[in-house]
């Protein structure tokens, strides 16, 4: 396996995938094989996940808004760094992605959803544009597994119902995406965590492949 090659100028690298899909995993990998500064969801400081998930209606709203604002300055700071970057979620997924489940769920109004998105149209407008999205995505039955193996309490109530709306979403979402090229990794046939020379081979594309759409798929 050949190593990846440098690059000379600086990158904006985003991930996006369903939960259990192996974002904040290869997010950390490439980060420390690239030398590329990276970026986390955090949960943990989060003022209204706990009320969210005891009342998803009551809070969908107030906690899509939060992650609007969270995300957005997120962006830019990485965006305007001086050296490269990667963040494990995109700011698109919770518009395209997590606030269109919660409507479709029943736990966003229409009136509600509707506002959101023109917020968020006037907020990603003057955002920086990534220079690459890396799709990740895995058959829902390995999501569950991954779910179950990492035992996050707060993802205790998370089905293959919701897992399966949430894929449906991604591949409507990610075969319209034109903000910059998309690169999709089928992260249930390429191990990057235990088998270091297909995470090679994954740094190699991210670095190759910055133009069109890609999939990776391991004989």
């Amino acid at each position: 396996m050949s190593e990846p090659h440098k690059i000379t100028s600086k990158k904006f690298v985003l991930m996006a995938g369903n939960i259990g899909s192996g974002k904040t995993s290869l997010t950390r990998l490439l980060g420390d094989k690239l030398g590329w500064q990276t970026a986390y969801e955090s949960v943990i400081d989060n003022p209204y996940l706990a009320d969210f998930y005891a009342d998803m209606r009551q809070w969908a709203f107030h906690l899509q808004i939060y992650f609007l604002g969270k995300r957005s300055l997120q962006h830019r700071e990485l965006a305007e760094a001086p050296n490269s970057a990667i963040s494990d979620r995109s700011i698109y997924e919770d518009a395209h992605i997590f606030a269109r489940a919660l409507n479709q769920m029943g736990n966003m109004t229409d009136r509600e959803f509707d506002s959101y998105l023109r917020l968020y149209e006037v907020v990603v407008s003057s955002l920086p544009k990534p220079d690459l999205l890396i799709y990740l995505k895995a058959p829902v039955p390995v999501l569950l597994q991954r779910i179950q193996i990492r035992g996050r309490a707060i993802e205790a109530g998370i089905d293959a119902a919701y897992l399966s709306l949430l894929d449906r979403l991604y591949e409507e979402w990610t075969s319209s995406f034109d903000l910059c090229p998309v690169l999709t990794i089928q992260s249930d046939a390429v191990d990057f965590v235990n088998r270091e020379e297909q995470l090679d081979l994954v740094a190699t594309r991210v670095l190759d492949r910055l133009a069109g759409s890609e999939k990776i798929v391991l004989d």
